[in-house]
């Protein structure tokens, strides 16, 4: 079996970014991948109706995590409260890979939903710290593995892995 990933659609090449621009990944690999129809190209942000482009937006007061337990909240430049928004694409995101048996997400870092591994802190300053937005948190909440795409090559070696370990249980 071919795990499904989910992946944050401006790694693709969509124009889909805040800015309107994307953060398209050049890796084979993902090409290969997206002809075996494994990727689950999707757009936290779009799915839950927010346009492109828009304005930044950054988690105030904590991450991802603190944000779904409603101790944090997600502001966009100009300071208007769009918490309830990329809590709804959190929520889309994880049902779109759950309704496609993703096991891992491979997203956008420094997004406050996409974040896996870095965030903006809030100040609108350029300055990140260690954290994950509001998907990337609770797609791991619910077992799902996730990569930020300086770590594309680690996901890749993982399913290497994971498919060398299926088939030596098949040769057994």
């Amino acid at each position: 079996m071919k795990e499904k990933i989910l992946i944050s659609a401006c790694l693709i090449g969509f124009r889909v970014r805040y800015n309107g621009s994307d953060k398209a990944l050049v890796l084979d690999t993902l090409d290969r991948w997206q002809r075996e129809n494994r990727l689950v190209v999707h757009c936290p942000e779009l799915a839950a109706g927010l346009a492109t482009p828009r304005l930044p937006a950054e988690i105030v007061g904590g991450s991802g995590e603190d944000v779904l337990a409603g101790r944090a909240m997600i502001v966009e430049s100009d300071g208007s409260d769009v918490t309830q928004p990329y809590l709804l694409g959190a929520w889309l995101a994880l049902k779109t890979a759950q309704d496609a048996g993703c096991r891992f997400a491979l997203l956008s870092d420094g997004s406050p939903t996409c974040g896996s591994q870095r965030i903006y802190d809030g100040s609108f300053s350029g300055q990140q710290h260690p954290g994950a937005g509001v998907a990337a948190t609770l797609l791991r909440q619910h077992g799902i593995t996730v990569f930020a795409e300086h770590q594309a090559g680690e996901l890749v070696s993982h399913l290497e892995q994971l498919a060398d370990q299926r088939i030596a249980i098949r040769l057994k």
